[in-house]
């Protein structure tokens, strides 16, 4: 007999409630490196200013040099002021960066380009219009640092410390797994690691925005993480050296596991949030009933 043909993909195939939440994919959360080629445009004067430096007497090379050495730290203070930039804004609760670095490399730049005018035409009008032209275009070009605290009106300053520095510690855990994984050499084994890293950043999100999840979430940002760093440098030893199968089966489980708890504690964690919404709002009904309010349900 002739049978219809169904299956999952089918029109009218129902819905499989049992199969698991779709695996997020190793690209999940990639972030493009805040730091580009502009930024890298800052180190390219300071070459051809050491070269012409050298043949321009004692004078003249110490105020090369120091132009070269301001361009150099303005170089770096921007690389780590961009970083810095994502960071605040790839979150929605953020403290402004202690230290304005864009600023201070904008000012570092129009230093450099002072002293390096100053080297071929002494005196005091080049200097500071050429300095001060080349700030004004570094502050353009790159903008100014982020100068104000993000999403904490309401929020209690010491517990917002207490998660900051957690957070700052579980980051700083994260850096050093993923630096770990590196001595394997195996680049999906990096995406997995990621991977891991995005779902853990995730749960970091949510105890920034509700400081007082941190209890629940203490563990898995020390405990579980600190485990996951110490796995992964005993892993990556061993699979540089042997590439035994069996020991990447196991770490790839045990990253599968870390994945699952950590998404689990994070839904958790948001569902109780909702449910607390969820009576606030329940009690200011009953509170403007009371005082003689009626509301549409």
């Amino acid at each position: 007999m002739a049978k219809r043909y169904g299956g999952q993909y089918s029109p009218d195939a129902k819905a499989d409630t049992t199969r698991p939440d779709k695996p997020r994919s190793s690209f999940a959360g990639a972030q493009v490196d805040p730091v580009g080629a502009r930024a890298n445009l800052l180190f390219i004067p300071a070459i051809p200013l050491v070269f012409i430096s050298l043949n321009d007497g004692a004078t003249g090379l110490a105020l090369g040099l120091a132009a070269v050495g301001a361009w150099v730290l303005a170089g770096f203070l921007l690389r780590e002021g961009l970083r810095a930039e994502a960071a605040y804004n790839a979150r929605r609760v953020a403290k402004r960066p202690a230290m304005p670095r864009k600023i201070f490399s904008g000012v570092l730049t129009g230093v450099g380009t002072g002293l390096a005018a100053y080297k071929s035409d002494p005196g005091l009008i080049a200097p500071l219009v050429y300095g001060g032209a080349a700030t004004a275009l570094h502050l353009t070009a790159f903008g100014l640092d982020p100068l104000g605290d993000k999403g904490v009106e309401g929020i209690d300053q010491f517990q917002q410390n207490r998660v900051a520095r957690v957070v700052d510690e579980a980051e700083d855990t994260l850096r050093d797994m993923r630096d770990a994984i590196l001595r394997a050499g195996d680049r999906r084994l990096e995406a997995r690691v990621e991977q891991f890293q995005t779902t853990a950043r995730d749960l970091f999100r949510t105890v920034e925005e509700d400081p007082r999840d941190l209890t629940a979430a203490r563990k898995y940002l020390t405990v579980y993480l600190t485990g996951a760093r110490d796995a992964t440098v005993k892993f990556a030893d061993i699979y540089a050296r042997s590439g035994d199968a069996q020991a990447r089966a196991d770490y790839e489980a045990l990253l599968d596991d870390l994945e699952q708890n950590f998404a689990a504690r994070n839904r958790k964690m948001l569902l109780e949030d909702r449910s607390d919404l969820t009576v606030e709002i329940d009690v200011l009904r009953d509170r403007l009933q009371r005082e003689g309010v009626q509301l549409d349900r």
